[in-house]
């Protein structure tokens, strides 16, 4: 009777290292996917500014040469801190290693913790972190409010009786000219790291949001809007 309970235990040992054993890993092992994780986030502003720490689950799955796909936020508070951590599990494509035998259609989950800086936010104050979630839910109307003017006013399509209303949305929202530069800087940083389409997003919003700033890098770098 022991003996058979210490093969059924050795038995279940080794169907679970060979469970672990199965699954993609990224190169360089554990310690390399830290050390990239922590070499490309950006923190996102609106996190930043607001002290708003937490830990985003993506999922996503990988094809056989480790190119990622399908990558979406399973678990993450709704904000800019998602939008981020999808984007450094995509800058992570192509460098995974696939065993022989792994069935693609499998989702992997990566969870991805921010953390903002101690020395300038303090511990972690839970009711204040909500509060700025709830805010940046809330704003999200009217940034697309002001997004969706510039938009059509490209086009020719706005009502432009309205744009003293929506400039006073922009003062509301503090998109100011050290916001822009700010948003400018991670766009900037985003494209030394490859990822230029993150960065077209960022300099696509500047423009959206009434400034020019960024219109000399999406003539060079981004393809039109259609």
């Amino acid at each position: 009777m022991l003996k058979a309970l210490y093969i059924k235990i050795a038995l279940l040992i080794f169907m679970a290292g060979n469970v672990l054993a199965q699954q993609p890993t990224f190169k360089g092992g554990a310690q390399a996917l830290d050390d990239f994780l922590k070499a490309k986030i950006i923190y996102p502003e609106y996190s930043r500014q607001n002290c708003i720490s937490g830990t985003i689950h993506v999922s996503f799955k990988v094809d056989k040469d480790g190119t990622v796909r399908d990558a979406k936020v399973q678990d993450g508070p709704g904000i800019d801190l998602d939008d981020e951590a999808l984007r450094v599990i995509k800058l992570s494509s192509g460098q995974w290693v696939i065993p022989a035998g792994y069935n693609l259609a499998t989702n992997i989950i990566q969870p991805i913790r921010f953390d903002p800086d101690a020395a300038r936010c303090g511990p972690a104050n839970i009711r204040d972190m909500q509060s700025a979630i709830a805010s940046y839910k809330a704003q999200q109307e009217l940034e697309n409010a002001v997004t969706n003017y510039y938009s059509n006013k490209y086009k020719g399509k706005a009502d432009t009786t309205k744009e003293a209303i929506i400039i006073n949305l922009k003062k509301q929202l503090g998109y100011d000219d050290d916001f822009i530069t700010d948003v400018l800087s991670q766009a900037n940083e985003k494209f030394k790291q490859g990822d230029k389409e993150g960065a077209c997003r960022d300099w696509n919003f500047i423009r959206n949001i009434g400034s020019d700033k960024a219109d000399n890098f999406i003539k060079k770098y981004c393809a039109p809007n259609p």
